[in-house]
């Protein structure tokens, strides 16, 4: 009986229910329905309600509004027994709801601070949306398929955003999604055609490709093919079921030219490879014929000759030599050109200093021949002298001049004679000597005249 009094009683008091009786309140959810239908029964007095309140206060659940407006209106149609409760109660009730408002305001915080960020995320995926649908083409289009599918799932995941901005927003997403499947179903009705047309040109390369087989030279057929290959990859693809079968057929023409190119360049290796042996053993025949030379043994002109028409011998025949392999040709050419550059340059040495030399002979022999040409005019001059003298006397002249000195040697004998043999011969020898100077006074006073004709 107290029950049904009870239940009465909150029947008629409480606001809310009436409202809701009346249809004039917004329908609320069944569990926050059932929990309001729970205080009204339950709460009796203000003390039970601050109690309540308490508990909720402590439950650390965010949809408490209408519960604690609930709350609310029935501890102001309660009344105390005691003045003396009233005041205690509500300031209590005040404090607890001033908590409650403190903790909204922070709900509310949270709440705005996740909704910009939400809002940021989806305003990051419709941009990339945008671009995906302003800057696609018939490729990029299919290509931005699964990252389409990936924005939309996530999308789904990101919560609410501001109330001012969902349906601006929603409606941008709804936009985007409609532009970029309308251009993925117009880029599968290009990519047949595309299909078509890349079949067509991709089998005139299959084509091309096997003709390339019968060229017989196969460096020009190798760049034939590699331009085939480039037209190719430049080539959109065909459709999903031909793709395998189309590019094997080009895969199996391509290997016939490839191996004929690989066998080519084989026995191109060899040649460079016996190149390479027969240019060494040029150069060992240079380096023999210089070893006299850097030794500094001496050669005269006919063994230069010799050596230089051997040398010119093995210039020919390297000439016809063909290249050697790349990674050698350019330092053993530079061995080969040192010994021929030795050679020539010593050679050039050698005939610079022949020629200086037989300049020199030349000049000392125009030399002996002025002189021998000075000398036979002198003579010739003499003698037209001394016919001239002989003509005057003076062969009388040169005779006695032979004479006296026939005489002055032959008392110069005698002297010594004497003085060898006698210690006594002072006299002797005196007079001798005398007799000596008086000849060389005579010679003197005869060769005076002789050269005055």
């Amino acid at each position: 009986m107290i029950c049904a009094n009870i239940y009465r009683k909150k029947w008629r008091e409480n606001r809310v229910w009436a409202c809701i009786c009346q249809k004039k309140a917004v329908p609320l959810q069944p569990q926050r329905f059932f929990a309001v239908l729970k205080l009204l029964f339950m709460a009796n007095t203000r003390q039970e309600i601050i109690d309540e309140l308490k508990a909720l206060l402590e439950q650390n659940e965010s949809a408490i509004k209408e519960q604690v407006d609930h709350l609310k209106t029935q501890f102001y149609t309660i009344a105390d027994d005691v003045e003396e409760q009233v005041n205690q109660h509500e300031e209590q009730f005040k404090e607890l709801l001033a908590i409650y408002k403190a903790k909204r305001a922070e709900e509310a915080a949270a709440q705005a601070k996740e909704e910009k960020e939400n809002l940021a995320r989806k305003r990051a995926i419709l941009d990339e949306m945008q671009q995906m649908v302003e800057g696609a083409n018939a490729d990029g289009v299919m290509a931005n398929l699964q990252k389409m599918r990936e924005l939309q799932a996530e999308w789904k995941k990101i919560g609410v955003v501001p109330a001012t901005e969902t349906q601006a927003i929603r409606k941008a997403y709804q936009q985007y999604q409609e532009q970029f499947y309308d251009l993925v179903k117009i880029n599968i009705e290009l990519r047949d055609l595309d299909f078509k047309k890349n079949l067509e040109l991709k089998t005139l390369l299959c084509e091309a490709a096997e003709k390339l087989q019968n060229n017989e030279n196969i460096v020009e057929a190798s760049r034939a093919l590699q331009q085939l290959h480039d037209e190719w990859t430049e080539i959109g693809p065909v459709a999903r079921e031909l793709r395998e079968d189309l590019w094997n057929r080009f895969k199996a023409a391509s290997t016939v030219i490839n191996k004929k190119h690989q066998a080519y360049f084989d026995e191109l290796h060899n040649r460079e490879k016996a190149n390479l042996e027969a240019k060494q053993a040029i150069i060992e025949q240079m380096k023999a014929i210089n070893e006299p030379i850097v030794n500094g043994e001496p050669w005269n002109a006919k063994q230069w000759e010799e050596a230089t028409a051997k040398v010119q011998e093995l210039q020919t025949a390297w000439r016809k030599i063909g290249f050697a392999p790349k990674k050698n040709n350019q330092t053993i050419y530079e061995e080969y050109r040192a010994e021929c550059d030795r050679f020539f340059a010593t050679k050039k040495e050698f005939f610079i200093e022949l020629r200086e030399r037989r300049k020199e002979r030349e000049q000392r022999h125009k030399e002996y021949l002025e002189r021998q040409k000075a000398r036979e005019e002198r003579a010739k001059e003499r003698e037209e002298q001394r016919k001239a003298f002989v003509a005057k006397g003076g062969d009388n002249l040169r005779r006695m001049h032979e004479r006296l000195k026939q005489d002055i040697k032959t008392a110069e004998n005698n002297i010594l004679f004497f003085t060898a043999k006698s210690k006594g011969a002072d006299k002797l020898v005196a007079g001798m000597q005398k007799k000596i100077d008086e000849l060389k006074a005579q010679l003197a006073e005869v060769e005076k005249k002789l050269d005055e004709e």
